[in-house]
Protein backbone atom coordinates (compact mmCIF):
# COMPACT_ATOMS: atom_id res chain seq x y z
CA UNK A 1 0.00 0.00 0.00
CA UNK A 2 2.85 2.33 0.52
CA UNK A 3 3.36 2.40 -3.19
CA UNK A 4 -0.25 3.28 -3.78
CA UNK A 5 -0.15 6.19 -1.36
CA UNK A 6 3.03 7.55 -2.93
CA UNK A 7 1.42 7.41 -6.36
CA UNK A 8 -1.70 9.09 -5.05
CA UNK A 9 0.28 11.90 -3.45
CA UNK A 10 2.29 12.43 -6.65
CA UNK A 11 -0.90 12.61 -8.70
CA UNK A 12 -2.43 15.06 -6.26
CA UNK A 13 0.71 17.23 -6.37
CA UNK A 14 0.64 17.23 -10.17
CA UNK A 15 -3.05 18.15 -10.19
CA UNK A 16 -2.47 21.12 -7.89
CA UNK A 17 0.44 22.28 -10.03
CA UNK A 18 -1.70 22.09 -13.13
CA UNK A 19 -4.57 23.88 -11.49
CA UNK A 20 -2.43 26.75 -10.28
CA UNK A 21 -3.03 29.83 -12.44
CA UNK A 22 -0.11 30.85 -14.61
CA UNK A 23 1.36 34.24 -14.23
CA UNK A 24 0.99 36.53 -17.20
CA UNK A 25 4.26 37.05 -19.00
CA UNK A 26 5.55 40.49 -18.32
CA UNK A 27 6.93 42.31 -21.31
CA UNK A 28 10.13 44.17 -20.87
CA UNK A 29 10.23 47.59 -22.41
CA UNK A 30 12.34 47.53 -25.54
CA UNK A 31 15.37 49.77 -25.29
CA UNK A 32 14.85 53.02 -27.11
CA UNK A 33 16.64 53.17 -30.42
CA UNK A 34 19.12 55.95 -30.69
CA UNK A 35 18.89 57.73 -34.01
CA UNK A 36 21.91 56.83 -36.12
CA UNK A 37 24.13 59.70 -37.08
CA UNK A 38 23.55 60.69 -40.70
CA UNK A 39 26.20 59.30 -43.01
CA UNK A 40 28.61 61.84 -44.32
CA UNK A 41 29.10 62.01 -48.04
CA UNK A 42 32.51 60.87 -49.11
CA UNK A 43 34.58 63.69 -50.46
CA UNK A 44 36.80 63.29 -53.47
CA UNK A 45 40.50 63.81 -52.83
CA UNK A 46 41.78 67.27 -53.61
CA UNK A 47 43.99 65.87 -56.37
CA UNK A 48 40.89 65.00 -58.41
CA UNK A 49 39.57 68.53 -58.11
CA UNK A 50 42.67 70.37 -59.24
CA UNK A 51 42.58 71.97 -62.63
CA UNK A 52 45.14 70.54 -64.99
CA UNK A 53 46.41 72.24 -68.11
CA UNK A 54 46.47 70.02 -71.20
CA UNK A 55 49.71 69.90 -73.17
CA UNK A 56 49.88 70.73 -76.86
CA UNK A 57 49.85 67.05 -77.84
CA UNK A 58 46.32 66.54 -76.51
CA UNK A 59 44.72 69.90 -77.37
CA UNK A 60 42.83 68.31 -80.28
CA UNK A 61 41.35 65.67 -77.96
CA UNK A 62 40.35 67.66 -74.85
CA UNK A 63 40.65 71.31 -75.83
CA UNK A 64 42.98 73.95 -74.47
CA UNK A 65 41.15 75.07 -71.31
CA UNK A 66 42.20 73.81 -67.86
CA UNK A 67 40.03 70.94 -66.65
CA UNK A 68 39.83 68.30 -63.93
CA UNK A 69 41.26 64.84 -64.47
CA UNK A 70 37.84 63.20 -64.61
CA UNK A 71 36.68 65.67 -67.27
CA UNK A 72 39.79 64.98 -69.35
CA UNK A 73 39.18 61.22 -69.27
CA UNK A 74 35.53 61.76 -70.16
CA UNK A 75 36.49 63.93 -73.14
CA UNK A 76 39.07 61.36 -74.18
CA UNK A 77 36.43 58.60 -74.41
CA UNK A 78 33.94 60.90 -76.16
CA UNK A 79 36.60 61.63 -78.79
CA UNK A 80 37.38 57.93 -79.22
CA UNK A 81 33.71 56.99 -79.64
CA UNK A 82 32.81 59.95 -81.85
CA UNK A 83 35.66 59.26 -84.29
CA UNK A 84 35.26 55.47 -84.32
CA UNK A 85 38.77 54.75 -83.07
CA UNK A 86 37.88 51.47 -81.35
CA UNK A 87 38.86 48.32 -83.20
CA UNK A 88 35.67 46.62 -84.47
CA UNK A 89 36.88 43.12 -83.53
CA UNK A 90 38.30 44.00 -80.12
CA UNK A 91 36.86 47.11 -78.50
CA UNK A 92 39.75 47.29 -76.03
CA UNK A 93 42.15 48.23 -78.80
CA UNK A 94 42.27 51.84 -79.98
CA UNK A 95 43.53 52.73 -83.44
CA UNK A 96 45.29 56.11 -83.52
CA UNK A 97 44.28 58.98 -85.76
CA UNK A 98 46.32 62.12 -86.44
CA UNK A 99 45.56 63.66 -83.02
CA UNK A 100 46.41 60.48 -81.13
CA UNK A 101 49.66 59.86 -82.99
CA UNK A 102 51.17 62.88 -81.22
CA UNK A 103 51.16 61.15 -77.84
CA UNK A 104 50.42 57.50 -78.64
CA UNK A 105 52.49 56.60 -81.70
CA UNK A 106 51.43 54.89 -84.92
CA UNK A 107 50.54 51.40 -83.67
CA UNK A 108 47.13 50.42 -82.24
CA UNK A 109 47.28 49.89 -78.47
CA UNK A 110 45.13 48.61 -75.65
CA UNK A 111 43.23 51.37 -73.86
CA UNK A 112 45.12 50.63 -70.64
CA UNK A 113 48.42 51.37 -72.37
CA UNK A 114 47.16 54.70 -73.72
CA UNK A 115 46.05 56.31 -70.48
CA UNK A 116 49.59 56.61 -69.08
CA UNK A 117 50.99 58.65 -71.97
CA UNK A 118 47.75 60.62 -72.15
CA UNK A 119 47.90 61.60 -68.47
CA UNK A 120 51.52 62.73 -68.79
CA UNK A 121 50.30 65.56 -70.99
CA UNK A 122 48.00 66.93 -68.26
CA UNK A 123 50.17 69.35 -66.33
CA UNK A 124 49.51 70.71 -62.86
CA UNK A 125 50.70 74.35 -62.96
CA UNK A 126 51.26 74.41 -59.18
CA UNK A 127 53.80 71.57 -59.25
CA UNK A 128 56.98 72.19 -61.15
Amino acid sequence: MAKATKKATKKAAKATKKAAPKKAATKKAAPKKVAAAPKKKRKAPASFKTLLHPGEAIHAVVGDKPLMRSEAISKFWKYVNANGLKDPKDGRIIRPDAAFKRFMGDKPKMFTAIMGPFMKHLVNPDKK
